[in-house]
């Protein structure tokens, strides 16, 4: 049976135009190039890749915080930019990165947690704090706790506050913008089980961005992985841990020492060298300047995004034999 596809992206390109300071020339960055996904209810959807692959590019296109140089976001089947703002705020939110940085300094723990509710809500004003102290209970914080500042919390609390602030609107779409990658180590494995438990009982759907295949191991039912702006490859996450394709995806598994990847194949190396500048990316596949298996095609051309099995999709020229496939 089909799965209802909550949020989708259809050909999503941003480019950004940077004028250099010295030259009057103009510079493009393809941040995110041709990029098309599609997030199920109650399904983990994880991006993947390094600094730089557009993951977090794709999050705030997502959530409408910037716009596409061209394709389209859908939520529930209708065009992002035709839902009205608070109608749009109340079906998708946003837990962002640094717990530090994301929480407003001036205002008390109950007032972050509620403010969503005062911005795009109806809720009369005096039932604010209780609705706030209830989600901030079901995340794990203490109502006695409601009156404090943000710097009177940990990393781990902070991140806590920024959760139970995305979902005090009930959402079903929560983007999930490296959410644990500023945490001890310690603390990311408290807020990814917290993460579970919440996806469960609130019937979540997640689109997860991270760069640590470690953490997305736990939490992903399919990954997309993402190499400057491209996507090279898509799997289930068992697929993809158990025989992973594309070479950048070898690299990143095995830079991870406590993955353990099984393939035929001799074991995979780390990736060598560094991310080529986005201002200058290679002729043809843009991983060429770092792949051991390069090859003269792979100069020249772009790969197209082939499907190799059910679920399986892959950008790259070592794969030969398989007709070319539009994504999902």
């Amino acid at each position: 049976m089909n799965q209802k596809i909550v949020l989708e992206g259809e050909n999503l390109q941003k480019f950004y135009s940077l004028k250099s300071f010295f030259h009057s020339r103009t510079t493009t960055i393809r941040a995110v190039d041709d990029v098309s996904f599609k997030l199920a209810a109650g399904e983990t959807l994880s991006i993947v890749g390094e600094s730089g692959s557009g993951k977090s590019t794709i999050g705030r296109l997502a959530t409408r915080l910037e716009s596409p140089t061209s394709g389209q976001i859908k939520v529930l089947g209708k065009l992002g930019t035709e839902i009205p703002e608070k109608s749009f705020r109340n079906q998708i939110q946003i837990i962002f990165q640094d717990p530090y940085s994301s929480l407003n300094p001036r205002k008390k723990a109950w007032q972050i947690v509620a403010e969503p509710l005062l911005v795009n809500g109806n809720n009369p004003k005096n039932q604010l704090k209780d609705k706030a102290l209830r989600m901030m209970e079901r995340v794990g914080l203490r109502t006695d706790q409601s009156e404090r500042y943000p710097h009177m919390f940990s990393g781990g609390q902070r991140q806590r506050l920024g959760i139970a602030r995305a979902l005090i609107l009930r959402p079903k779409i929560i983007i999930c913008d490296e959410p644990v990658s500023a945490l001890d180590v310690s603390i990311q494995a408290q807020i990814i089980n917290l993460l579970m438990d919440l996806k469960d009982e609130l019937e979540l759907s997640y689109l997860f961005i991270a760069h640590d295949l470690s953490v997305v191991r736990f939490i992903s039912d399919k990954i997309l992985v993402l190499y400057l702006g491209k996507i090279v490859e898509f799997a289930t996450k068992k697929d993809l841990f158990e025989n992973p394709i594309h070479p950048y995806t070898q690299g990143l598994l095995a830079s991870i020492p406590s993955v353990k990847v099984s393939t035929n194949k001799k074991e995979s190396e780390a990736i060598r060298g560094e991310l080529p500048s986005p201002s200058r990316l290679p002729k043809g596949c843009s991983f060429q300047t770092r792949c051991p298996h390069v090859m003269d095609q792979c100069r020249q051309l772009v790969p197209p995004l082939k499907e190799i099995r059910k679920d399986h999709l892959i950008a790259c020229h070592l794969i030969s034999n398989n007709k070319p496939h539009p994504i999902f």
